[in-house]
């Protein structure tokens, strides 16, 4: 079966390379019918591949060329069992909140997240932080397309303004007296799980006088309490957004910031983020991330909630906003093949100006003496570009009242809502903490020495529970790309995804960022009654 699996999926992909090598251009057509790519390009006058090869969400060709390996070499590269899972949990974190933030909400008890990536470098982020001048814990997910780099430059930006956006007119007063006197700031965010080392070191201080002059205004609007949550959440995104586009618009001396700033903008990312505080659970999306929330009713029977609507064509909400905000003349164009314009999957999303400034702010931006094709910006302009911006980083809010039936909170990019259902996460979830509870012994109700457990760990081993995954996010990742058409698991079919080359995983698979957020229903249960 392991054989069989992977000559299909490897002779499949080569088979795409060919037929991409030998013509004359690169289209995403064949490749978005399985991973849903972000962005399809269009032919452009005498393109050639080579030119073709850097855009957005396509297959990079110039990797394609260097991979020669053969399907027999390939077939000496399965992975076993073990390596699978070394694989899988590469990229796991799991942190009990109390340990970590004294300050935290007593709502939330844990959180596990994991990441595999698709893309070389993978395009996904996310990051998770405590708001340290207010009330609240902060969860975002962040999917790339284009490259990495906007997803990058929101992962790290995004969270500040949440934070400055809900602090008091008191506190944003103390953090511009520390300015201005140049005194140490007051510490913003705590961060879980940090977004990784910033590419972005050298410039920081270009992002923080944004920030500033971003709380100077908030200070100008005289709001003794500051923003309520759900506009700290709608003005965060805008703002940023705004900011990415005007820092490369701006004269800027510094050739690193420029081309960094440049890159931002170009490329884009969705975003989803969840603001926990107290019962207070926010969710702010941008894109086709996602969110929900797992309920166990009084009976028993567990349930999804679901905490964001997909921005893409498939939603008629969004179909009917996107023809309000245009002519009528333009109804048949503005989502063409599923796609905003023909050519981006997600409509609302960070950065991508391509389809947000006029033809001519593109082109006097990018005459400045860019090196386009060095910093892989892809150059285009879909047909039937008329009344531009035709993408928005707005996001929707949504406000839930956590209840003790609410167990847990997941939130994801769509690598994985592509493959797994909304309840079919759920159930993954709910079967990861029943077994998570029937492995863990019960050490309070038996002294604890070596002998106990020894047995206890012959026993697991027995049983084969040695190789169960201990992080739900890791769970999840592992069904997305190793389940079949049936929803069954097919371990072959795992081990021959995770073999696939960097050049070819992309056409089967997309970046999967997940976090699983657990909460104490004693504690909401508890709060509920107070009020």
């Amino acid at each position: 079966m392991s054989s069989t699996v992977s000559y299909w999926i490897l002779s499949s992909a080569r088979k795409t390379i060919a037929t991409l090598q030998g013509g004359q251009r690169l289209y995403s057509r064949y490749a978005s019918n399985r991973i849903k790519s972000k962005w399809r390009l269009l032919p452009q006058g005498p393109a050639t591949l080579k030119d073709n090869a850097t855009a957005c969400g396509s297959i990079a060709l110039r990797k394609a060329y260097r991979h020669t390996s053969t399907e027999e070499e390939d077939f000496h590269l399965q992975l076993s069992p073990e390596q699978v899972n070394e694989v899988l949990r590469a990229g796991e974190s799991a942190h009990k909140i109390l340990d970590l933030v004294s300050r935290a909400p007593e709502s939330v008890l844990r959180f596990e997240s994991n990441q595999l990536a698709a893309n070389s470098p993978v395009e996904d982020r996310g990051g998770i932080a405590a708001c340290l001048q207010t009330n609240g814990l902060l969860f975002g997910i962040f999917d790339g397309h284009g490259g990495h780099a906007c997803a990058q430059a929101v992962s790290e930006r995004l969270f500040y303004y949440v934070a400055v956006s809900l602090m008091s007119q008191q506190t944003l007063e103390q953090m511009e007296e520390a300015m201005e006197s140049m005194k140490p700031l007051l510490p913003i965010l705590q961060w879980l799980k940090h977004p990784g080392d910033s590419i972005y070191k050298d410039v920081t201080s270009v992002h923080l006088d944004h920030l500033r002059v971003y709380w100077q205004e908030l200070l100008n609007l005289h709001m003794e309490m500051g923003l309520n949550t759900e506009e700290a959440l709608m003005y965060s995104f805008q703002r940023l957004d705004s900011d990415i586009s005007l820092e490369i618009q701006a004269p800027l001396e510094d050739e690193m910031t420029r081309n960094l700033s440049l890159q931002v903008a170009f490329s884009g990312a969705t975003a989803c983020l969840a603001h926990v505080d107290g019962v207070h659970l926010h969710v702010a999306n941008a894109g086709d991330c996602r969110a929900i929330l797992g309920v166990q009713e009084d009976n028993g029977m567990w349930s999804c909630l679901p905490l964001t609507q997909d921005h893409n064509a498939w939603n008629p909400a969004e179909l009917s906003r996107l023809k309000r905000e245009h002519p009528q003349s333009e109804d048949r164009t503005v989502i063409m093949e599923n796609r905003l314009l023909g050519v981006l999957m997600p409509c609302r999303a960070f950065g991508d100006v391509q389809l947000k400034w006029s033809k001519e702010l593109q082109r006097s931006v990018l005459e400045r003496g860019f090196d386009t094709e060095a910093l892989n910006i892809y150059q285009f302009t879909p047909p039937h570009y008329y009344t531009p911006p035709y993408l928005t980083a707005r996001p929707e809010v949504t406000y839930h009242r956590l209840r003790p039936q609410d167990k847990f909170l997941v939130l994801a990019s769509d690598g994985l809502w592509d493959v797994l259902g909304n309840e079919d996460v759920v159930r993954l979830v709910v079967e990861h903490l029943a077994e998570e509870g029937q492995h863990k012994p019960d050490l309070a109700q038996r002294p604890t020495n070596l002998g106990l457990m020894q047995s206890l760990l012959q026993q697991r081993k027995a049983q084969g529970l040695h190789a169960a995954d201990q992080n739900a996010a890791t769970r999840l990742i592992r069904y997305a790309i190793g389940n079949n058409e049936y929803g069954e698991m097919e371990p072959e079919r795992l081990s021959a995804m995770l073999t696939l080359p960097e050049d070819l995983a992309r056409m089967y698979r997309d970046d999967i960022t997940v976090t699983v957020v657990y909460f104490n229903s004693e504690s909401i249960g508890a709060s509920s009654k107070r009020s």
